[in-house]
């Protein structure tokens, strides 16, 4: 996992929890004893964040010795899925914050797959936001990818984005694109529509990419058919999995979808101990 400021994301989340010390494990647990830890899936889904969980266990017991027992980006129905080795006390001051990187980044990849799974059969693909956990945003679209998904700009110095607020402070559609291309012109360019005027209005302006908000499919379908291949089509805005498969059969290029990230459920894992 090469993704810059991750072990000083680690140190934070355990300085979190540990602050002056684990004091039950210290209480309870001799100075040199040590154990075997084993991470396991208890329910369907894709896995992603291991090598985040085994760092956690390695900056707490340099020593330790870790056993990836699965492979990241595949579906699976359960099973052991990490092993590790090392100082009991080390294992069990760290298992909270292993745990909570890796079933949180987990249900990040569960359920891109989940929503890629309903879009099959269809040109859609699935993009993910910048609607992130603050501080875990590389980390969750390092596990959209995982779920097989798309990533979106990673924020707002990647790409244009030209939404509602940016066209009203601006003026109007054509001089919000117009000043983007003049300060941006190797930046991919996207505007925001609502209705069809604004759609009519962003082509007018010579937008390629359009954003579709809040459409249903049958306002999707009428779009798709009235823009004719001379943008690129995006929908977004309360669409879920139940609903995500009509929107992709309206013919639309990419649905975005900030669930993905903001609130897709903790796969359920569960840590077990034995001393050595």
């Amino acid at each position: 996992m090469n993704i810059p400021g991750v072990d000083e994301l680690i140190a934070g989340a355990l300085a979190e929890d540990l602050g002056s010390g684990d004091v039950t494990t210290q209480a309870t647990v001799p100075a040199g004893l040590r154990a075997t830890g084993t991470i396991s899936q208890k329910a369907p889904g894709v896995l992603y964040g291991l090598d985040l969980a085994a760092r956690v266990f390695a900056a707490l017991d340099p020593g330790c010795e870790i056993d990836v027992l699965c492979q990241e980006g595949q579906w699976r129905e359960g099973g052991d899925v990490l092993a590790v080795t090392g100082s009991a006390r080390g294992l069990l001051s760290g298992e909270r914050t292993a745990l909570n990187f890796l079933q949180q980044l987990s249900g990040v990849a569960t359920a891109t797959a989940l929503a890629v799974r309903e879009v099959q059969g269809t040109s859609a693909q699935i993009l993910d936001t910048r609607k992130t956990i603050p501080g875990l945003r590389l980390l969750q679209k390092a596990a959209v990818l995982a779920g097989g998904a798309v990533n979106h700009r990673v924020g707002l110095y990647d790409a244009i984005l030209i939404k509602d607020n940016h066209i009203a402070i601006a003026g109007g559609v054509a001089p919000a694109i117009e000043r983007a291309r003049a300060a941006y012109p190797a930046l991919d360019l996207e505007v925001e529509c609502t209705t069809v005027s604004e759609v009519d209005e962003a082509l007018a302006a010579g937008a390629t990419h359009l954003l579709l908000d809040n459409m249903d499919p049958s306002q999707l379908r009428e779009v798709v058919e009235r823009v004719a291949g001379r943008a690129v089509l995006e929908a977004s805005g309360n669409i879920t999995v139940a609903t995500i498969a009509a929107h992709a059969r309206s013919g639309v290029e990419f649905i975005s979808l900030g669930a993905l990230t903001h609130s897709a459920p903790a796969l359920d894992l569960s840590f077990r101990m034995e001393a050595i």
